[in-house]
């Protein structure tokens, strides 16, 4: 396992071990945004705290809007909250207002992701982003958290619904660089619905424990490998034989 005290130290061990061998290394990496790359719950919490109060639901636990984190927004206020389309809909239109006014600036990358980034970048990966949230709020907290600079390519989903479950996303993140290099791609993300659009498009998969799935999810969905750490994520895409 990897470990350090300050981000110097982090990218020297990180760099170190890229070079040991680069052998069998997957060299298209697709990164999960919320719980892989950036701590976002405090502004998912809120934003959907916001939707349901303004459609007349009381949340005694906020906590529990974590949620939210992973799957399509309007369909879990179809499915967690028995909405119909059209409420739904509506809900997702007081989440967004939120959510593009303070939500998606209430966010922060983990500590280490950064210097991980860049040691992948170093050792000649692509980087790639493959997240659920849409378009136009993955670009701006790229932006906001200045990630944009580490990767080639963003797949997102849209904002009008058309590409919105993680497999379509994975299915466009392949199409931009050519399905010919599927075997050379690898997904990392913290929930079940990376590890399954993983395998339902013929990638190799990585979950990861400090977001905001469980060991349990990922071993169900076939998780290739799992990391605990940003530190133990390292030490695999870094060291992968």
């Amino acid at each position: 396992m990897l470990r350090w005290n300050r981000p110097d130290d982090l990218f020297r061990q990180m760099d170190t071990i890229g070079k040991k061998g680069c052998a069998g290394m997957h060299r298209i990496l697709l990164f999960d945004l919320d719980g892989t790359l950036t701590k976002s719950d405090p502004g998912i919490v809120n934003a959907a705290l916001y939707a349901l109060e303004h459609m007349g639901i009381t949340v005694d636990h906020p906590e529990e809007l974590r949620k939210f984190i992973g799957p399509p927004i309007r369909r879990s206020f179809e499915e967690d909250y028995g909405m119909s389309g059209k409420e739904a809909e509506t809900a997702l239109a007081y989440y967004r207002e939120y959510y593009t006014r303070k939500g998606q600036y209430e966010n922060s990358a983990y500590p280490g992701i950064p210097e991980l980034l860049e040691a992948l970048r170093r050792r000649g990966r692509t980087l790639m982003v493959a997240t659920a949230k849409p378009d136009a709020y993955t670009e701006e907290i790229l932006r906001f958290l200045h990630l944009d600079r580490y990767f080639d390519y963003v797949a997102a989903a849209t904002m009008d619904g058309s590409r919105s479950e993680k497999i379509d996303v994975i299915r466009y993140a392949i199409s931009l660089v050519g399905a010919g290099h599927r075997e050379d791609m690898l997904m990392v993300g913290d929930r079940e619905f990376d590890i399954l659009g993983a395998r339902g498009t013929g990638l190799d998969s990585v979950g990861v424990l400090y977001g905001y799935g469980s060991r349990g999810e990922l071993e169900a969905a076939g998780a290739g490998k799992i990391a605990a750490t940003v530190e133990e994520l390292g030490g695999i895409l870094l060291h992968e034989e």
